[in-house]
């Protein structure tokens, strides 16, 4: 079976702080657990909208999970916020990159889901790309773990919304 080659492999030093300085492992982890309660705590009291993406990253009947290493412990598809003036498209090609490593022009969207995480209303844009099993470089600050999981073996713990999102993967 031909492997489609919509990604490239990005560099591990790439991952730099503003370009230049290195922060080590444990520093980054508790900074987004630090940052992550702050935002749980403002969503709460202001009940923002705001918007994210997630990825539903396959490699024929296997599916990419990570889990995070700030939040809830539960297997997730990989994503994150959408900066301010940033197409969803462009904010999940720069998510696969930060955290994955990979760099994926062929993202097919699957349209967008409305969730209330802690009280906000996040509206999650979603993604398709088949990659063909890549060599990830995970963040390891923003990711305890990445891993290919068989659709018909998916783990126990699962966040609330990658089924959601699966169903609309077709085959192709």
């Amino acid at each position: 079976m031909h492997k489609p080659r919509n990604i490239a492999r990005l560099a591990a030093n790439d991952r730099t702080y503003a370009g230049s300085v290195q922060v080590p492992v444990p520093i980054r982890r508790q900074g987004y657990r630090i940052a992550h309660r702050l935002l749980r705590s403002w969503w709460f009291i202001a009940r923002p909208h705001v918007q994210g993406v997630k990825c539903a990253l396959t490699d024929g009947d296997r599916v990419l999970l990570v889990r995070h290493t700030y939040g809830h412990p539960e297997w997730d598809l990989p994503g994150g916020g959408i900066r301010r003036g940033e197409e969803p498209v462009a904010a999940a090609q720069r998510e696969m990159e930060e955290e994955l490593g990979v760099r994926i022009d062929d993202l097919r969207p699957l349209g967008a889901i409305s969730v209330r995480p802690y009280q906000a209303h996040d509206r999650i844009h979603c993604f398709h790309a088949e990659l063909g099993a890549p060599e990830l470089t995970i963040d390891h600050g923003e990711l305890a773990e990445a891993r290919w999981f068989p659709r018909a073996e998916m783990p126990a713990k699962l966040s609330r919304y990658v089924r959601r999102i699966l169903a609309r993967v077709q085959p192709r």
